[in-house]
Formats: C-alpha cells, structure tokens, sequence
C-alpha cells in the first residue's frame, strides 16, 4: 500500500516537472519571438513614432516621443491631393487583381485537370521563366504598351504585370488537390468544361484566391518604377510613386514623408488581415503538399 501511494507521488511528481519544463520553455520561445519581432518591426515602429513627432525632435532614434502631434498628417494631406492618389492606386490594384484572378485560374485548370500535348513543356516554360529578373522585360513591356498606345494610361499600367506566372502555378497546384471524381461526376451529369470551372472548382479554391489577393494587393499597392515609366501626368502617379515624387518638395519635412507613408500601408495591413485566415491554410497546405 505504502508501495503504491510513492509510486502515485512520484508519478504525479513527474507530470508537473513535465508540464512546469513545458510551461518554461514556452515563455523562453514567446519571448525570444517577440524580441525578434521588435526588431524586425524597428523600422516600421519608428516610422510610425515619427509621424507624431514635430520639427525639433523629428530625427531622433527613440520610439517614445513626447508631445505627439497630428500636423504631419494634417500638413500632407494638404500639400497631396491624398484622394486622387488613392483613387488611382485603387483602380489600379483592383485592374490588376481581377485581371490576375480571371487568367490565372482559367490557366490553371487545364494544366492540373486537362491532358492534352506538350503540358508538360507548358509546365516546364511556366516554371523556367520565373528565374528572369523583373527588370529584364522593362524595355519589351514598354515597347509593346507604347505601341499598343497606351502610354499615360491605367491600362498601360495594369496590363504588363497583371497575369503572373507565379499565380498560374499557384491556381494549378490549387486545383490538383481536388479529388478528380467531382469533374468525373460532373461531366456524367452534362456539365461543359467552363461551367465546371466556375461553379464547381472556382469555389473550392477560395483559399488561393484569398493568397493572390493578399500578394496581388501588396505588389500593385507599393507599385512604384512602372507607373513612374508610363505615367507622364502626375496627378495620375499611384499613392506610393507620388510620395517619392514629392519627396524633393517634402525634404525639410521627414514628418510629412513617414505620415504619408504610413496612410498609404494601412490598406495593405486591412486586406492581410482580412484574408489572413485563408492565407495561413494555403500556407500550410502547401507545407503539407
């Protein structure tokens, strides 16, 4: 009996050194990642601290300020027409995205759910033209909006970098992991090809669309050389180009520069976190893939 009240202890003894060792190396991993986030989140904090900041302290290195003030806001929303840039950076982030959308995913399908020959040649040039540079299809991409006449336009803009070849494989590899058997059952009961991929597949890939989005949105909202290449007016510059083009007008004032700033990537960090969730399933199912 004696036996088997110690051995009860010494069990019980075991479980909360594990779940105390547990509860130690927890805290040790939450607060090394947050000391790795403070860091990584430095410039991004500062920025923002020096916003609210006034003339006389303007440069100075400390995120805590005194006397915060709102007339760097107010100052460069009176020197900027801040709507219209939003208004252009909003017409073309939306082109773009939709554009990406609608091509990207009707290429995918066929690559991950059609036979037919050279798809794996397809594949192959898909996958190798991802290691050219950007800037190696400048010249071509201006030659070709230029000669279509589209210089000075949104649509010269959105055009060249719309459908991405990184986004095609993303939707193929989306699609591959629908069970064959829904198209099988689908084509059985007289659905064509094109109502298969928008009432059957599109939905089931919500989550990569949301994904597209978020990389879509961030890339054509921080857009900055090409619109700068083909815009000649800049009253049509989107919201990040007209910060640096007004960048020579504001270099007494860092202040209206970092306000500026930080108004053009509160957009960016709404649409991460509203599609956040769906972001982090694709992440981890492609982990998993």
């Amino acid at each position: 009996m004696v036996n088997e009240v110690r051995s009860s202890q010494t069990s019980v003894d075991l479980k909360k050194r594990k779940k105390a060792k547990k509860i130690r190396s927890a805290t040790l991993t939450y607060i090394l990642l947050i000391i790795i986030a403070f860091f990584t989140a430095g410039p991004f904090l500062w920025l923002v601290s020096t916003s609210f900041k006034s003339g006389q302290n303007i440069y100075d290195m400390h995120f805590f300020f005194k006397n915060p003030t709102i007339k760097n806001y107010t100052g460069v929303a009176q020197f900027m027409n801040l709507w219209q840039y939003f208004f252009n950076t909003v017409v073309i982030t939306v082109g773009s995205i939709l554009i990406d959308i609608i091509l990207s995913s009707l290429c995918g399908y066929p690559l991950a759910c059609m036979d037919f020959y050279g798809k794996k040649v397809v594949n192959v040039a898909l996958i190798s033209t991802m290691i050219l540079p950007a800037a190696a299809g400048l010249v071509v991409n201006y030659l070709t909006v230029k000669n279509l006449h589209l210089m000075n336009t949104f649509m010269g803009v959105i055009l060249p970098g719309s459908v991405k070849v990184f986004s095609i494989i993303l939707m193929r590899q989306a699609y591959m992991a629908i069970p064959k058997e829904i198209i099988e059952a689908a084509k059985i009961d007289g659905a064509s090809e094109m109502k298969i991929w928008y009432k059957i597949m599109l939905p089931e890939i919500m989550p990569a669309v949301s994904t597209l989005v978020i990389f879509d949105f961030i890339g054509s909202w921080n857009s900055f050389l090409w619109p700068i290449i083909i815009l000649q007016d800049p009253k049509k510059y989107p919201i990040a180009t007209a910060l640096q083009y007004l960048n020579g007008q504001f270099n007494y004032k860092f202040g209206y520069i970092a306000a500026g700033t930080v108004i053009s990537i509160i957009p960016v960090l709404i649409i991460f976190v509203a599609f956040q969730k769906y972001f982090i399933n694709t992440m981890a199912g492609a982990v998993k893939g």
